[in-house]
């Protein structure tokens, strides 16, 4: 039976606890308001609104609509379930900070591609001015193979920058995926963002894509890569807490990875990067070491909160075999968990005073 666990004595006032609502369940198994009210019971504050979720919501208002708007587009569902999404999370004492994933945008060849994508982008700008009043687009880096998309960095800070002047006031957050064609560490990412230089483009920092790209090999006996991997980790975190300005980073997410048998099933999809199957199925909250928990994350969330100085939201943002559970108890099963792990990062991070584990 999943509890909240005790709350601190005194709650630190320097983060802001959330959770991804693709942490919750999948979005055609477990409905957002169950999800909505499972954050909140488990002490949450704001949520990471993955588009799924609003789309699937949006089938449920059509579902439910009368033929007065029979004329009604996709798109004007969604728009419909953004009002009622901001309702629900208002009720419950929730803020959205997040729509994402924006995804496969950057570098894109074909330029009626890159039309498309600019003008679904207008879209989700006008449904995050309807979420809330302080929230930004989430745009990973793209894993589309060479011939769909460049690697030329000027092409990428172009894009960039466009996407920020589209959304402008709206805020847009570049991520580094661990399995990126071509960007794939927050050095890369950050390289993007700083040469865009826009006011409102920022990064996002996740400790699962960076402890998997400089760390991790699930495809490994010993699931990690050799043992300079620690050495470049440290190095690496010692950069980012020189070079970025937390005034950039509009969210951390915190994830671990399961130590997983190299056979898995779901690893064995030829045509999928190891990495995107091993996140896709097996993230964990931190501090659940008892689950296979075995990534450095802690070297990883001390530099990117106390080393960095940053305030603000921290998400969990977890992907798994279980989120895809069918039982009605998934949502709560999921946040309760999230917010056991949260108390117990906290408390990582207030002893360690920048020790972390490397194993």
């Amino acid at each position: 039976m999943y509890s909240l666990p005790t709350p601190r004595s005194e709650p630190d006032t320097r983060w802001m606890p959330a959770i991804a609502t693709v942490s919750l369940g999948v979005a055609h198994l477990h409905s957002l308001p169950a999800k909505i009210e499972a954050a909140a019971q488990n002490g949450q504050q704001g949520l990471e609104l993955f588009h799924d979720d609003l789309a699937q919501f949006s089938k449920s208002i059509r579902r439910h609509t009368d033929n007065g708007t029979a004329a009604w587009t996709d798109r004007d569902y969604e728009i419909a379930a953004a009002h009622a999404i901001r309702d629900l999370c208002a009720k419950r004492g929730l803020k959205v900070l997040a729509l994402q994933p924006f995804r496969h945008y950057e570098g894109l060849l074909d330029p009626i591609q890159h039309a498309q994508r600019i003008d679904e982008l207008k879209h989700w700008v006008e449904l995050s001015k309807i979420l809330g009043d302080d929230l930004f687009i989430l745009i990973p880096s793209s894993f589309l193979g060479p011939s769909q998309i460049t690697g030329d960095r000027d092409r990428l800070v172009a894009d960039l920058g466009q996407a920020a002047d589209v959304a402008f006031p709206i805020r847009i957050a570049y991520e580094a995926l661990a399995w990126g064609t071509y960007i794939n560490t927050w050095e890369d990412s950050w390289d993007i963002v700083r040469r865009a230089n826009r006011p409102n483009l920022g990064i996002c920092l996740d400790t699962f894509n960076i402890a998997a790209r400089l760390w991790a090999d699930p495809t490994s006996a010993t699931g990690r890569l050799p043992a300079y991997a620690d050495v470049d980790l440290q190095e690496s975190m010692q950069r980012l807490v020189q070079e970025i300005h937390p005034k950039w980073v509009m969210m951390v997410q915190l994830a671990d990875g399961e130590r997983t048998d190299p056979r898995a099933e779901y690893l064995q999809t030829p045509s999928m990067p190891k990495l995107l199957l091993w996140s896709r199925n097996a993230r964990l909250f931190p501090c659940e070491e008892d689950r296979g928990g075995y990534l450095p994350i802690y070297t990883v969330a001390d530099a990117c909160l106390n080393g960095l100085g940053y305030t603000g939201w921290v998400s969990m943002e977890v992907f798994s075999r279980t989120t895809g559970e069918s039982k009605p108890s998934v949502p709560n099963e999921h946040a309760a968990r999230a917010a056991q792990s949260w108390q117990r990062m906290l408390q990582q991070l207030d002893a360690k005073g920048g020790k972390a584990r490397l194993s």
